[in-house]
């Protein structure tokens, strides 16, 4: 047999403690606004996935617990680090005020394309993004350090949240480990 799926057990996983407790990659996650419980909780996974530093959950963005999150966070919002804080340009300024260089996912004039940025050495990084149907609000996206926009080719005009987190952690994660 050429491959063999493995086990869960044989995946030598951290614990939530062990987690905690990781050096983290220098990544926040921001979310302004998002409707969907399982986007919420599959954003939850990712951020695991990644150790990604800590997420905000701002606005009308539900936080756990919560079924419809757990379901698709499968335990990660015991293991991620996370803070609710209703308005989302409060957050932004905060981080900026700390040297995060605060980066909103939209498609906006002068946004440059994922593949186009390059990251800069020893910098923490904290990524919006924004309601699934309204996007990221003017008012973040004006006070943002810079936006980024995913390149897409076919004929919508946007990928689900929880895509779009995926799409967007991976590629910073991956131009952090070159």
């Amino acid at each position: 047999m050429k491959y063999r799926k493995l086990k869960n057990s044989e995946l030598d996983r951290l614990t939530p403690e062990e987690f905690k407790e990781t050096k983290k990659t220098p990544l926040i996650i921001i979310l302004d606004n998002i409707r969907s419980l399982n986007n919420i909780g599959s954003v939850f996974r990712t951020a695991d996935a990644f150790a990604i530093k800590k997420i905000y959950l701002c606005g009308i963005t539900a936080k756990p617990p919560h079924k419809d999150i757990q379901k698709t966070a499968l335990g990660a919002t015991e293991s991620v680090e996370w803070e609710y804080v209703e308005n989302v340009t409060e957050v932004v300024k905060k981080l900026q005020g700390e040297g995060v260089f605060v980066t909103a996912i939209e498609q906006a004039e002068g946004a440059i394309s994922l593949d186009d940025f390059s990251l800069q050495p020893e910098m923490t990084y904290a990524l919006v993004f924004g309601n699934e149907v309204k996007g990221v609000q003017q008012e973040v996206v004006s006070a943002s350090d810079t936006v980024l926009e995913i390149p897409q080719y076919g004929t919508k005009h946007s990928l689900n949240i929880s895509v779009s987190v995926g799409v967007v952690v991976w590629d910073f994660f991956s131009k952090m480990k070159r």
